[in-house]
């Protein structure tokens, strides 16, 4: 199953180098990396895998790297666990490439609720990222109404706020604050 790797309730969401290293050396076991290319994904996943993790790749933000099958199938072939994106025809390829997929959603208004809802169900990501993660009212709203794990992440700052979220129904909580990667929850 899927999920059987999401042992550790908060992965380590990157964007600079130092985060990279830090995460590398906490207790996370599965690691974003925002801002990747093509020149680096080899590497960044080989250092990843060697410290026990797991490798995602945010797609739609990779230089580089297309946002098609070829695209995918490059990153299958590097070793990539999974892909984040916002974008319901990713989520698609990548499942056929074999990829996890985490399919991102940002939850702005009620509005946004359902199409989102219906967007799962086109799409049927392996797991949904609800974001803000701080809402955790709308997280409960979903951990009702879809059949997958569900990481709550962006603007998570404090502990409190990883608490509330896996409370209110996340399996895991992504965050930037490297503080926290390895906090015991």
């Amino acid at each position: 199953m899927v999920v059987d790797f999401m042992k550790k309730p908060i992965a380590a969401a990157i964007r600079t180098e130092k985060d990279f290293s830090t995460a590398l050396r906490s207790d996370v076991d599965m690691v974003f990396l925002l801002h990747s290319n093509i020149m680096t994904v080899t590497q960044c996943v080989k250092e990843i895998h060697s410290s026990g993790k797991k490798a995602f790749i945010h797609v739609d933000f990779s230089e580089g790297i297309g946002k098609d099958r070829y695209g995918l199938e490059y990153l299958a072939k590097q070793g990539v666990d999974g892909v984040l994106t916002t974008r319901t025809n990713i989520v698609r390829t990548a499942k056929e490439c074999g990829l996890i997929t985490v399919q991102r959603f940002f939850i702005v208004d009620s509005h946004s609720v359902g199409t989102s809802v219906e967007s799962i169900k086109i799409s049927k990501p392996d797991i949904i990222e609800i974001m803000p993660g701080i809402v955790t009212k709308k997280i409960r709203e979903f951990a009702g109404k879809v059949e997958m794990p569900i990481i709550a992440g962006g603007i998570v700052e404090t502990m409190d706020e990883v608490r509330a979220a896996l409370a209110a129904g996340a399996a895991v909580v992504s965050t930037g604050e490297a503080a926290l990667w390895s906090m015991k929850v």
